[in-house]
């Protein structure tokens, strides 16, 4: 038997972390981890510790928790998103969400459009099914090409949604210009094609921008998700789906297949953070701290970086996007930094789809590097970059 689906390449995500342990000296540009420092280690026992004294099932199998559920509506209020408990869908992280709708919604071999560079979760989580991808441009300033997309459709395309992450969007760090989300969502609406909304970084913005969320412009064509993992931290595995409520036995059906359920320890101990009223001041503090780093490495890629190189100067997020005018094999510069610079960085094929080409582009992390290493390693991967044209 053949399964097509299997023959996989190993995550160049997951080599890179283990790369960073193994390697000594590293300094780590490459994997998509939020600072270890700015996670509210002491403020999560508190939790825990709240919820196991007051819940003595706290460890049994539980139903999602309520309390959560409504902290998580308040949370959205903050997006600009009026919904109920009941539309809230509790997901062991977004990447969990995703797995789900794409499952409820996209059949074996059918359309898909996506982006040429795309979050690496997706193609995990699309091959199984071995859709007929159909591939749109990214602006580095803008976002996804939304005429492109428009145009296959007008072809006659049918995709069972659309999946876009218009904040930060991972890899390349750039947030969808306000013109395009509403084209996006005009487009839905008109070919009735749901929009999954990836705002796993919606709250990390900066330079007091506040992006609108979709599921805000347009709540009846969206699914949206969202994670704990980048502002509380990813060992939670811990997310949210807003989604109508007559899809949630649905949905519950599809999840009980991968987990039976979301930790309702985790759920507890989450919700019990929120009680205290610090979140917000912790997101404002990753959100100062954030911005700051991304200035000194937008700063040193122009002080180290060659003119052949152009960069994403992203709003939100954690990552910065390079991509190198003249013939650059990201992929063979990565092992010549990792031996002769000790800096490590993600090249862009990990992010680009079969029969599209980012062997020229690289993504760079801000978030995880204080900001002298983050000086540090961009001046030493610029000078690897001119020693490898060299040879």
């Amino acid at each position: 038997i053949e399964f097509k689906w299997c023959v996989l390449e190993p995550s160049v995500l997951r080599e890179m972390i283990d790369v960073v342990s193994e390697e000594p000296g590293i300094i780590n540009l490459a994997t998509g981890l939020p600072e270890n420092d700015f996670f509210p280690v002491q403020e999560y026992k508190d939790g825990l510790a709240a919820a196991l004294a007051s819940d003595p099932l706290t460890l049994q199998y539980r139903p999602p928790f309520e309390p959560l559920k409504k902290h998580i509506v308040e949370i959205m209020e903050k997006r600009g998103v009026s919904c109920t408990p009941d539309q809230v869908f509790i997901t062991t992280g977004a990447q969990q969400g995703l797995n789900v709708l794409t499952r409820m919604l996209l059949n074996p071999g059918g359309n898909i459009i996506l982006e040429e560079v795309i979050y690496a979760g997706l193609r995990q989580t699309i091959n199984p099914l071995q859709p007929k991808i159909h591939f749109v441009k990214t602006d580095l300033a803008t976002g996804m090409n939304t005429d492109e997309v428009e145009a296959l459709l007008e072809q006659g395309v049918r995709p069972p949604f659309f999946y876009i992450c218009p904040n930060a969007q991972t890899p390349i760090g750039v947030s969808l210009s306000l013109e395009k989300r509403k084209k996006l969502l005009e487009i839905a609406s008109k070919y009735r094609v749901p929009v999954i909304e990836d705002d796993t970084y919606g709250f990390l913005t900066y330079d007091g921008k506040q992006e609108h969320c979709l599921k805000s412009l347009n709540p009846d064509w969206v699914f949206y998700l969202g994670s704990f993992s980048k502002v509380i931290a990813p060992g939670l595995r811990l997310g949210w789906m807003i989604a109508p409520a007559s899809l949630i036995g649905t949905l519950t059906v599809l999840k009980e297949a991968t987990d039976l359920e979301s930790s309702g320890m985790t759920q507890r101990a989450v919700s019990a953070y929120l009680d205290k009223g610090t979140f917000w001041d912790h997101v404002e503090v990753l959100r100062k701290e954030y911005q700051s780093r991304r200035d000194v490495m937008l700063e040193c890629l122009a002080e180290f970086f060659p003119s052949t190189a152009t960069w994403s100067k992203p709003s939100g997020g954690m990552f910065i996007w390079v991509v190198f005018s003249d013939v650059m094999n990201t992929r063979d510069l990565l092992d010549y930094c990792i031996k002769n610079a000790k800096v490590a960085f993600i090249p862009g094929f990990a992010f680009a789809l079969p029969g599209t080409d980012a062997s020229n582009c690289l993504r760079l992390n801000f978030a995880s590097c204080k900001p002298d290493k983050i000086r540090k390693g961009i001046e030493l991967l610029g000078k690897a970059v001119q020693e490898y044209r060299k040879l």
